[in-house]
């Protein structure tokens, strides 16, 4: 696409300016800015930004929730030539100092309070940040910091200034060209220090469009914004994609208050990462649990034929007419309230990416009759790679490359990608860049796959990560560990799992139950516990963990290439693994290797055979404070099961 974002949004307000371009709910009541109003706050800002002495090239950072102003933030930025750096807002302090002093951040604009006291925090440490700008004044009327200043005041400088000088806006924007640098994205940083990923306008516009052709999207769909705007993938569906068709990017009050706004909006067009898909199932199955007799039954009963003939419907395959007869009173009696309890009434394209979900989890929902498809992509490739066509949805791959992109499988097994989407550089990091592009072009992914007979792409896991077994029965079987924790995460009562096994004998596991589901389960059986640690150090929760690992052990068993990854040994954290503590990123995506080290003393405890092991551990709280949190952790043996040929 040769444009810009601010031409974009230019023309959507020339051409509807009565449209609803942005909702946000505020005090229950939702808000509507057109696309007009939309233009003239953006004017505003970037004449503001100008006279604030913000030039062609400078950073500019951007932290908070999904909210109106903060996206005119970004193409107020943009319509200058500068450059939007968003950040994640549950981000603690001492992450920002990085990207602002690696990126010379001078300027930010952010949300709230809660932001605010962040930056003052880290502004010795950040010298050269000078101004700071804010959208929800509330608690901080009394602040008396140099350079700190309310959007409102910046609207209000900005329409005098363009006031003064009428053809200064115009002429940046029609001096801000396709090649020009867009946006800068950080990493999560799983291996070290986060990398700024460059990109341009052409090149996040020419996926979103790509993107937005494969699936026939228009200005009529509706969009729920509730993922982190520093996540290119929320970048992508809610800005880019919003820009290239002029749909309706709506916003939740609070991350409180999104299952509730799914429902009142109803989304056409929705993405999630599997996490979220994995929650969303977790609170149906609770609710089940609280359900009588005859609901249990129903359910069971129509779900059991979904997971038959659901998504065989989804994909337009042949289905007798008793089943689809079958199929269509549940959908009056489970399925359609299934959906529009989950907010999925109206949905026509749902896609989940960021990591690799599990195929019953996948299958759950298009058995139910959502068109939930799978999408490959990263922060370098401006999301759109390889996308689901509707009626090939499958739970083993993540679709075909779509136009532009071309795909080449390495003698190692890693997949290279070459698109117009890929990012222009790592910034201030030429050795970086150098190890991921080629001098043709060619994108390294660092992820292990294959391309099936049908075109589609297949990913094992992280090229890294893919290992093998060493000595035992299963000596140089294929050890996968993000396989085998998406099986693990597919069950309700557990929310995260790390497993082990490169280079050893067998596979263990360490396992963070999912606290509400498991605490509802154990209230239903009359179970106290105290808390999170309490809970998963209970027998009765180890048993119930257990029935878990063994359910995923003898599905592996059926699975010829890893069969030898089942798990032998597992012991349930006495913590739940938290970004604050630096054994997730920001995106919920764990560091396999600082878990390790953290743990290592965990880790020779499954291996060396014991029951089980004392551990204190360093954390933090979410009001700032650290503490350590200890606990004697029982280890517990699981069943495995012989290799199975599975029917072909």
């Amino acid at each position: 696409m040769t444009s810009t974002f601010p031409r974009l949004m230019l023309e959507h307000a020339a051409q509807r300016p009565g449209a609803p371009a942005l909702r946000v709910k505020e005090y229950g009541i939702w808000k509507s800015t057109t696309w007009a109003e939309l233009a003239v706050m953006v004017r505003a800002m970037a004449c503001g930004l100008a006279a604030a002495g913000v030039r062609r090239g400078d950073h500019v950072v951007v932290v908070g929730e999904n909210r109106p102003r903060l996206y005119a933030s970004m193409l107020a930025a943009q319509a200058l030539g500068a450059v939007p750096v968003p950040l994640y807002q549950d981000a603690a302090s001492a992450e920002f100092v990085f990207p602002i002093n690696n990126a010379d951040v001078a300027y930010a604009i952010v949300e709230d309070q809660e932001q605010v006291d962040k930056l003052l925090e880290i502004r010795d440490q950040c010298p050269g940040l000078a101004r700071l700008w804010y959208d929800d004044p509330r608690g901080l009327r009394k602040y008396d910091e140099t350079g700190l200043a309310s959007l409102d005041v910046l609207l209000e400088t900005g329409a005098t200034a363009d006031r003064a000088d009428p053809g200064r806006f115009d002429e940046q924007v029609k001096l801000t060209q396709p090649d020009d640098v867009a946006a800068m994205f950080f990493t999560s940083g799983t291996t070290g220090n986060p990398k700024g990923v460059v990109h341009t306008h052409a090149t996040l516009l020419d996926r979103a469009a790509a993107g937005a052709r494969f699936d026939k999207l228009s200005e009529s769909e509706e969009v729920l914004a509730y993922l982190p705007p520093a996540w290119i993938g929320q970048n992508i569906f809610s800005y880019a994609q919003w820009l290239a068709c002029g749909y309706i990017v709506n916003c939740p009050e609070s991350a409180a208050t999104v299952t509730i706004d799914l429902k009142e909006i109803g989304p056409t067009y929705y993405f999630a990462p599997p996490r979220v898909f994995e929650g969303l199932l977790t609170s149906v199955m609770i609710r089940m649990e609280d359900a009588g007799a005859i609901k249990k039954w129903l359910f069971g009963h129509f779900m059991a034929l979904a997971r038959r003939v659901g998504p065989a419907l989804m994909d337009g395959k042949p289905v007798g007419a008793v089943d689809r007869l079958h199929y269509a009173l549940g959908n009056v009696v489970i399925y359609g309230p299934l959906r529009n309890t989950l907010g999925f009434s109206r949905v026509r394209v749902a896609y989940t990416a960021g990591e690799a979900i599990g195929p019953d989890l996948f299958s759950f929902y298009r058995s139910i009759g959502i068109n939930l498809k799978q999408l490959y992509g990263s922060t370098e490739t401006a999301v759109f790679v390889c996308l689901q066509p509707d009626h090939e949805a499958k739970a083993d791959t993540v679709g075909v490359p779509i136009e532009g992109v071309e795909l080449r499988v390495s003698e190692s097994g890693e997949i290279l990608v070459k698109s117009p989407g890929l990012l222009k550089e790592y910034y201030k990091n030429p050795v970086a860049t150098a190890e991921v592009l080629t001098p043709d072009g060619w994108y390294h992914t660092g992820d292990a796959g294959f391309l099936d007979a049908g075109g589609h792409l297949k990913i094992i896991d992280r090229a890294k990560d893919v290992g093998r077994l060493q000595g035992g029965a299963s000596d140089g079987a294929m050890f996968a560990p993000k396989y085998v924790e998406n099986k693990l995460k597919f069950y309700p009562h557990i929310k995260e799992a790390v497993a082990f096994g490169d280079r050893r004998e067998k596979v263990c596991a360490f396992v963070n139950i999912d606290f509400d589901a498991v605490g509802n389960w154990a209230e239903k059986r009359n179970l106290p516990y105290a808390g999170y640690a309490d809970l998963a150090a209970k027998p009765e929760v180890l048993e119930l963990v257990r029935e878990c690992v063994e359910k995923v052990n003898a599905d592996l068993a059926s699975d010829r290439m890893l069969a030898g990854s089942q798990i032998t040994r597992f012991l349930v954290l006495h913590k739940e693994l938290d970004a604050d503590d630096g054994e997730m990123t920001r995106t919920r995506k764990v560091k396999r290797g600082y878990i390790s080290e953290k743990y290592q003393v965990l880790v020779d405890a499954l291996y060396g055979g014991k029951a089980e092991q004392f551990i204190e551990t360093a954390v933090k709280f979410e009001d700032g404070r650290s503490g350590s949190v200890s606990a004697t952790l029982t280890i517990v043996d699981a069943k495995t099961f012989p290799t199975l040929q599975r029917a072909a």
